[in-house]
């Protein structure tokens, strides 16, 4: 494309003074980072829960939306319009997600006189309503999965058959991975287009779903589109984005590793294609499944991405002033012939979730979150940018139920995608995030597997590849973990004593028996002992193993020390401790977190009630019953849906028997381990009545 040189009598400029960011978290961050280097004001709205977020802190000034869920703030139009009107602002970036994508948002923007940080509301219309995009699409040429409308009176077993199993449902008004369902056959599917409707309902204002071809192995490859107001369009190549669970990436790169040149020019054409079909400017994405060599348009995203930075790393472009400067009237300043691909990126989603319980979102308080030196600063353009991390969070900070689970991207930039990968591992492996549980651990056993470094990415990889969920340090690990709390403890002690401040820790004027202590993790039980030595060195047992521990520093969150002849360094917090007495502690080093319990010397003698349970698996709003008291179930059998983060999570009957209580009703809150329902087994004519809490 040849640039179209406008000159300055005919642009059609608009500068802006102030903008306000409507949206929250790590994007709210990126957004008002590039907009405060080009010498932008900018303003920040937030909910109840996001009063000390760093989003809200880091700009220039921020108003409260009076609300704690989406609906009631991020979501709700007028509010933030008032909120514009009240800041003085004169411009609204929307970020991803929320009303981004809402057309009728951006015409009230607009009418108010605003300057608008997107496409215009007309292209946003035509590709918000999936449906309708795709008939665009089939119109302009490009190639199409085929899928089918749900009517009311639609028999969704007809449709279903037309298009033939496995189907995937999916909701017209958003993405995210919200609003979609796999059906493997025909009697799931009423079930999961209910189910579907309701958290689209949820995330997007509006329950329409449809039907669509799935392609259980296939790659989700996306192109970046970047376009003015005078008709200047351009591509920044391909992302792929294929590793995802519940239908939402975790890891992007670009380049694609499965995209030769000759498929990247024709896939790049088919997304300014449908670009040019809807007379699109600003930042967006083109997204496609690709088989082989063949292709099949998804949908337009008319937003920026999530994963865009990857984009950014291997373009050396900032995608947020790029829009910032299309919307005040710039026209682009490069072409396509300008473009190049330099080295590879990836990227990898932070969540607050736990895998090994098929990724429900763990919601809680992030107590320790640092990441190692040095982590450039996003926008940086040097050839290789090396590391990089979005992050929405900060020691402190609380995952609310009420968002998405999402807590930060890290990035990497290198010469290859080996070293890419690699690097991201270690970076993510060494960045320290205690207090709740994420996917870290999956994220670098992902980005470690044969399959990953061979580029064999498809959609189906977490069911095919099965990374491991979790970490499991070996038993050399913890004990020098023990060892570390151990010396912190008595370092803490030693500061912390009113009287004889400059004697040692464990030091006596006699020969006294070894101080003893006992840890704990994961059911395995580590026990110490320790006698402080005339040299300064300290004598620890541990079985039948014995140590001389060289202290050099401890006491203040960072524990340096020599294991006979190994040196390691950590760093640990007292975490918690318990009612029994027991001390959580919170450890991090060289080769991650780790965590552990040191019990009293003198434990209670009250035992804590361990009856089993179906509890709640994570805080959230019970959405449906779908059991009353007495009836009788059988394995398998669904009996309430929950909602958290915009997710709904399903909770079935393990085994056969009757609802002998059931403890919610629809709508109710509920907390991380509540007791929802207790099942009684059937018992014959002669047997006593059973009943178990599950």
């Amino acid at each position: 494309m040849a640039n179209v040189n406008q000159s300055s009598t005919h642009l059609q400029l608009k500068p802006i003074s102030r903008l306000l960011i409507a949206n929250r978290g790590e994007i709210a961050r990126r957004i008002n980072r590039s907009a405060q280097q080009m010498g932008i004001s900018t303003v920040a709205i937030y909910a109840d829960g996001d009063v000390d977020s760093p989003f809200v802190h880091e700009a220039d000034s921020a108003i409260a939306l009076q609300g704690g869920t989406s609906l009631e703030t991020y979501l709700d139009v007028d509010k933030v319009l008032a909120a514009c009107k009240r800041s003085g602002a004169d411009a609204i970036h929307p970020g991803y997600g929320f009303l981004s994508e809402n057309s009728e948002f951006v015409k009230r923007v607009i009418s108010a006189g605003l300057t608008w940080i997107g496409p215009s509301p007309e292209a946003i219309a035509s590709m918000g309503d999936k449906l309708s995009a795709k008939g665009l699409m089939e119109a302009a040429a490009v190639p199409m999965l085929p899928s089918r409308q749900i009517k009311d009176g639609d028999s969704l077993e007809a449709l279903a058959a037309e298009i033939g199993f496995p189907v995937l449902v999916k909701a017209s008004a958003g993405g995210g991975g919200r609003g979609m369902r796999v059906v493997e056959t025909e009697g799931e599917l009423t079930a999961a287009v209910e189910s579907a409707k309701r958290e689209a309902a949820s995330a997007f204002g509006d329950d329409t779903v449809f039907l669509e071809r799935w392609l259980a192995s296939s790659r989700h490859v996306e192109i970046q589109i970047l376009g003015d107001i005078y008709g200047n369009l351009v591509h920044c190549f391909e992302r792929e984005c294929s590793i995802q669970r519940r239908h939402q990436k975790v890891i992007e790169e670009a380049p694609s590793p499965a995209v030769d040149e000759e498929l990247r020019q024709r896939m790049g054409e088919a997304a300014l294609k449908a670009a040019r079909t809807i007379a699109y400017s600003s930042a967006g994405t083109v997204e496609f499944l690709l088989s082989g060599k063949e292709f099949f348009f998804l949908e337009v995203n008319t937003r920026l991405q999530v994963e865009h930075p990857v984009t950014e790393a291997i373009t050396g472009l900032d995608l947020v002033r790029e829009q910032i400067r299309i919307a005040e009237g710039e026209p682009l300043s490069f072409s396509q012939e300008d473009l190049t691909i330099t080295g590879h990126a990836i990227e990898a989603r932070l969540y607050a979730e736990d895998p090994e319980k098929n990724f429900l979102p763990s919601p809680g308080n992030l107590i320790a979150w640092q990441l190692p030196a040095p982590v450039l600063n996003a926008g940086n353009n040097s050839t290789f940018s090396g590391s990089r991390v979005d992050s929405g969070v900060e020691a402190g900070s609380e995952v609310s139920m009420n968002f998405d689970p999402m807590m930060a991207k890290f990035i990497v930039h290198s010469r290859t995608r080996r070293e890419a990968a690699s690097s991201l591992a270690r970076l993510l492996e060494t960045t320290r995030i205690q207090g709740l549980t994420t996917n870290r651990d999956f994220l670098v056993a992902t980005l470690r597997t044969p399959e990953f470094i061979n580029a064999e990415t498809t959609t189906d990889f977490i069911e095919n590849v099965r990374p491991l969920n979790k970490r499991e340090p070996n038993d050399e690990e913890y004990l020098d973990a023990a060892i570390a709390c151990l010396m912190e403890a008595q370092a803490m002690r030693r500061s912390n004593a009113k009287v004889l401040k400059s004697i040692p820790s464990g030091w006596r004027n006699t020969v006294m028996p070894f101080e003893q202590h006992t840890f704990e993790h994961s059911g395995e039980v580590i026990s110490l002992e320790y006698r402080l030595q005339r040299n300064g060195k300290y004598k620890l047992r541990t079985g039948e193993s014995e140590y001389v521990i060289r202290l050099f520093k401890a006491g203040r969150g960072q524990v340096d020390l020599d294991i006979d002849g190994r040196r390691r360094m950590f760093q640990v917090d007292r975490a918690s401790v318990s009612n029994e007495g027991a001390t959580q502690w919170l450890v991090h080093g060289s080769n991650g977190d780790l965590e552990l319990s040191q019990l009293p010397r003198c434990p209670s003698s009250e035992q804590a009630d361990s009856g089993g349970g179906l509890m709640a698996p994570m805080p959230g709003v019970v959405v449906s019953t779908e059991v009353s008291l007495g009836d009788a179930v059988t394995k398998g059998q669904l009996l309430l849906v929950l909602e958290a983060m915009k997710m709904e999570h399903r909770i079935t009957a393990p085994r056969d028997g009757t609802i002998s209580e059931l403890q919610v009703v629809q709508g109710e809150q509920v907390a991380n381990g509540q007791l929802l329902v207790r099942l009684a087994e059937v018992c014959s004519d002669n047997e006593p009545d059973k009943s178990e809490e599950k």
